[in-house]
């Protein structure tokens, strides 16, 4: 077996998970994920399929519907959702909650917390994160939506870009600035799909087309005083912590992806015959499949070393930056690779890797651009 799990992090019970994962990514999402893809959705009967058997509550709180445990029961649910299932938009609106809930489990009064959560778990309401906009995206500190208190409620003005599960969220966890200029003037307000003044608009995309992305508008919406999160003015702590847990699933995701792609390259190099003899038969492509090997055990050993020294209570911000980089380029690396070993069976559509050849791009930029989790990494370790 390429890439086993290293015994010394993953016990029976991550195994035990795995399995699940794996045969609910083979069973519901595999199959259709070329025909959800060319749709540009999926079914909404998808999320209670995953609630039922414990997916969308890993790592929520148990009163609210969720399982606790450790990173390692995380990295198991990113990489085999990207592996068995294949489909980078389906797993990013699916788990679309991993970013838009955690603020509410963190910041929430008690009462916005029972009301909202246990759906949100049970796949029956979507919950959508909304702080990039089309001014700026990693630079949350200088956001422009406005929030005005008035009496019992907020007045959001402004609008959010690429919002992932926009049009089709029921909750929105929406940055706003309701005080002054920088990180201390931003707050989190949590806005419901069909709040007067909200309106979305869809957007087409390079890649990931079975999430709905869209753009989010915010017209004198008045929202509940009861639905901010955390205090006026608290959000910005919340956000990064967030974004600490966003990097590590997709650098998990990444890793899922390039295995996907070393998986479709050697069993199509094993069946492929050039000049009398399997590919594989090869030096050249033989080269090309350890190349990605390599990459992939590295990227595989940096994520397990991250979720241990998590699990023991560090918060090793620098090395979250560096690993989601380095596994969205061995995502890069195996796709390319992987396309160039199929040939032209590789550029056609409906094959695996040509629809993660088209979703590298979204995993080097989403969580934090390269370029900006290279320059949080180099403050984070004093240069």
């Amino acid at each position: 077996m390429l890439n086993p799990p290293n015994p010394r992090y993953y016990g029976t019970e991550h195994e035990a998970f795995r399995a699940t994962v794996r045969r609910f990514a083979e069973r519901e999402i595999a199959p259709h994920a070329d025909a959800w893809d060319e749709a540009g959705q999926f079914p909404r009967e998808l999320y209670k399929s995953a609630a039922a058997i414990g997916l969308l509550g890993t790592g929520f709180p148990e009163e609210y519907g969720g399982t606790p445990c450790d990173h390692f029961h995380g990295l198991v649910l990113a990489e085999e959702l990207a592996r068995r299932g294949g489909s980078g938009g389906v797993s990013a609106s699916l788990m679309s909650h991993t970013i838009g809930a955690p603020p509410i489990v963190a910041g929430g009064s008690a009462e916005l917390k029972a009301r909202v959560l246990p759906g949100i778990l049970a796949g029956e309401k979507i919950s959508a994160l909304a702080v990039t906009e089309a001014g700026g995206g990693s630079d949350v500190a200088q956001l422009a939506t406005t929030a005005r208190r008035e009496g019992d409620h907020y007045a959001v003005n402004g609008s959010k870009m690429f919002i992932t599960s926009g049009m089709r969220a029921d909750w929105y966890t929406v940055a706003v600035r309701t005080g002054g200029p920088g990180a201390s003037g931003v707050s989190l307000l949590l806005v419901e799909r069909d709040t007067p003044g909200f309106t979305r608009t869809g957007l087409r995309k390079m890649g990931w087309w079975a999430s709905d992305t869209a753009a989010l508008y915010f017209d004198d919406c008045r929202v509940p005083a009861s639905n901010l999160i955390g205090g006026e003015g608290q959000a910005f702590p919340l956000i990064m912590r967030n974004f600490n847990g966003e990097r590590l699933s997709l650098a998990a995701s990444a890793c899922g992806f390039a295995q996907a792609c070393l998986d479709d390259a050697a069993e199509y190099a094993r069946q492929r015959k050039t000049f009398g003899q399997p590919l594989i038969g090869h030096q050249v492509i033989r080269h090309k499949l350890v190349d990605m090997v390599e990459r992939i055990e590295a990227t595989r050993a940096l994520l397990d070393d991250l979720a241990a020294r998590l699990d023991a209570g560090e918060q090793p911000v620098a090395q979250t930056a560096m690993a989601k980089n380095y596994a969205a380029r061995t995502m890069q690396f195996c796709a390319d690779a992987a396309v160039q070993i199929l040939g032209g069976s590789g550029y056609m559509r409906g094959v695996r890797v040509e629809r993660i050849y088209r979703e590298v791009k979204v995993m080097m930029i989403g969580g934090g651009a390269e370029e900006i989790l290279k320059d949080l990494a180099a403050r984070q370790l004093g240069f």
